[in-house]
């Protein structure tokens, strides 16, 4: 039987949240089969559990954020991105603030300590959600087009194609493709950082956002050229860090997908509406797990799986 995962012990970190600048302490502990992904905020005089799922998104501006009542968490597709590269099933989330923090500006901080407390099975079938027929969401027309695609496949791929019409963007690799059964998610993915332009971050920062962002937690441009000393992670790392984006954001339906992702200009809003357009449609999906690990698509039996 291919198993469900949660982690062998807690860890912890701490770090500042990318929009609200404000420190935040980040516990991740072991959570029993069946729980999902559950974010509790500590913080509140009684704490709230917020268990992830897609009718969980409240907000998809700049990040997705899930809430329930008036109780919210930001910035969670980089720890949920993480969560699936690494197949966590069950995890308990405790925060104090109300933004994830966003620690390198990529995945891999979590997927590090997400490692570092040890993954380990459960005595509960892992269940995925495998897609039978296409789901597709658009909008736009012309230069302004941008969509998202759910097809059938036997494991999980994502291609994701970017169009941001800025001298250093253009420069490096346009499209992605990376398949769960072939790539490497901590080395492939994991890495690329959230990025921005300076043009923007005035703005943002008149909203009262990006409070917490710089040059040690993301990739920042000018009107040409990227200014972080170090330079990139990887040569397309603006469109893997949007692929990474996309499979936290596609992790938030609440088991992992047995689907080929597909995508152009797509963000955490189109993300969501793909999730919800699946959902709504009952006969495009059905819950599957795997009592002989052999017939799972590639890589996922494994315990620490390389992927």
């Amino acid at each position: 039987m291919l198993e469900q995962r949660t982690l062998k012990t807690l860890t912890r970190a701490v770090g500042v949240g990318l929009h609200s600048g404000q420190r935040v302490e980040l516990t991740l502990r072991p959570a029993p089969a069946d729980t999902g992904i559950v974010f509790r905020r500590v913080d509140l005089p009684e704490p709230v559990d917020i268990a992830v799922n897609a009718q969980a998104i409240t907000d998809t501006r700049l990040a997705s954020t899930i809430g329930t009542g008036a109780a919210k968490v930001h910035t969670i597709e980089h720890l949920m991105s993480a969560c699936a590269g690494l197949g966590i099933d069950n995890l308990y989330v405790d925060i104090t603030a109300e933004e994830v923090p966003i620690l390198d500006g990529s995945a891999s901080s979590f997927v590090f300590l997400l490692q570092s407390a040890g993954v380990v099975t459960q005595k509960a079938p892992k269940q995925f959600i495998r897609v039978l027929k296409p789901v597709e969401v658009r909008e736009g027309e012309g230069v302004q087009a941008k969509w998202a695609r759910l097809e059938p496949y036997h494991g999980f791929s994502l291609s994701f194609e970017i169009d941001f019409r800025h001298p250093a963007v253009d420069s490096t690799g346009q499209t992605v493709k990376f398949d769960f059964s072939a790539g490497v998610y901590a080395r492939d993915i994991a890495r690329a950082r959230t990025f921005g332009f300076t043009k923007d971050v005035e703005m943002l920062r008149s909203h009262g956002l990006a409070l917490g962002g710089g040059l040690d937690n993301a990739i920042v441009m000018d009107d040409y050229k990227v200014l972080n000393a170090d330079g990139l992670r990887y040569d397309d790392e603006f469109v893997k860090h949007k692929i990474l984006d996309a499979i936290g954001d596609l992790y938030v339906v609440g088991r992992p997908l047995l689907a080929a992702y597909t995508a152009f200009r797509s963000g955490h809003a189109m993300n969501n509406q793909l999730l919800r357009a699946l959902l709504a449609q009952p006969e495009a999906y059905e819950i599957v797990s795997f009592n002989n690990e052999a017939q799972a698509p590639t890589g996922y039996a494994r315990l620490q799986p390389a992927w």
